[in-house]
């Protein structure tokens, strides 16, 4: 007789796992409720917490793409499926999500679905200079040209597999156009918020992505293979991995990310599930671990590079010392959520 196995993977994930996503839930819920009075501090507030959920279900996305929550992988399937409406990423199946994100692991390289750099350059000069200067506002171009690339992909592609996906990106775009077409009817102003939560979401994912590797980028959209020009070892995959953990100080407050910003621990043991992330960290780098780099220290150079590197192929270097991340430009369109 087979035992059955127990709904989540380790025992003491119950608790944790459990929190995160009523949290996840409740949190949406409540924000997209905040959204509706004619009230703008709890509009603020509820922007603020929708956008967090988001960012949750995001960070959830990743770890059921790992299997670090449930024993079955099916739930894992279905859970990142459902965080995956949340998070606005439905229109990619989690399946592709989840290889795509194994090879960053397995391959120690960045291998993005969509090369963003080259499509801009090989764009007429006014389209780059409308992606620079939203990307000069703060706005996300990049980001979203690759979630526009996800659900486009299908209707343009010969290749067989993606050109199956068709009914059911399809289908997604109506049931998200009637929601929003409903969310709309019932407040403008809910909608306007809605979309403004999405990309402070979208905007906080790529800050943290951003500083988390100076790894190679390649556009891989089937099983092509990464270049062999050099040692991609797991000597090579810390010291070009960075935990850029959102308090050095307080590290309660990485939480806020879901323990992502413990990089380096998570690429070490990528089946350590988030919250035991800090208790790893600690034992296996200790307190002046180089390749942490807290992310005030980043802010800056989050805002000095931010046009750079929408054209640069070069994610810039880390030092030695209280200044080691002045020349660290970051990546651009490397998000989990936008593989196909």
């Amino acid at each position: 007789m087979q035992t059955r196995k127990p709904l989540y993977r380790y025992a003491d994930g119950q608790v944790p796992n459990s929190l995160a996503m009523t949290y996840t839930l409740l949190g949406y819920l409540a924000g997209l409720a905040l959204l509706f009075p004619a009230n703008a501090w709890l509009n603020a507030l509820g922007t603020l917490l929708l956008a967090h959920a988001m960012i949750i279900a995001a960070y959830l996305i990743h770890e059921f793409a790992h299997g670090t929550i449930f024993s079955v992988p099916k739930h894992n399937q279905w859970a990142g499926n459902a965080c995956s409406w949340l998070a606005g990423s439905c229109y990619a199946d989690f399946q592709d999500l989840r290889k795509k994100h194994m090879r960053h692991h397995v391959d120690r390289a960045d291998v993005i679905t969509f090369d963003s750099k080259a499509f801009l350059k090989a764009r007429p000069v006014w389209f780059q200079k409308l992606v620079i200067a939203l990307e000069w506002a703060y706005v996300p171009a990049v980001e979203l040209i690759m979630h526009l690339y996800v659900i486009v992909l299908p209707f343009v592609t010969t290749n067989e597999k993606h050109r199956a996906r068709r009914g059911k990106v399809a289908r997604v775009m109506l049931i998200r156009a009637l929601l929003f077409a409903l969310l709309g009817w019932l407040s403008l102003k809910a909608l306007a918020l809605y979309a403004v939560a999405w990309l402070l979401m979208v905007t906080v994912l790529r800050f943290a992505d951003a500083y988390q590797h100076t790894y190679d980028a390649f556009a891989v959209l089937e099983d092509g293979q990464v270049p062999e020009d050099k040692p991609r070892d797991r000597a090579y995959e810390q010291l070009n991995t960075y935990s850029n953990v959102v308090s050095a100080r307080w590290p309660s407050l990485n939480l806020l990310l879901l323990n992502f910003p413990y990089h380096n621990a998570h690429h070490e043991k990528p089946v350590a599930p988030w919250y035991r992330l800090p208790a790893l960290h600690a034992e296996l780098y200790g307190s002046a671990y180089n390749q942490v780099i807290p992310m005030r220290d980043l802010l800056g150079s989050f805002h000095r590079y931010r046009l750079r590197r929408v054209l640069d192929d070069d994610y810039g270097t880390v030092s030695e010392g209280p200044q080691k991340a002045e020349g660290f430009y970051g990546a651009v369109g490397v998000s989990f959520l936008t593989a196909v």
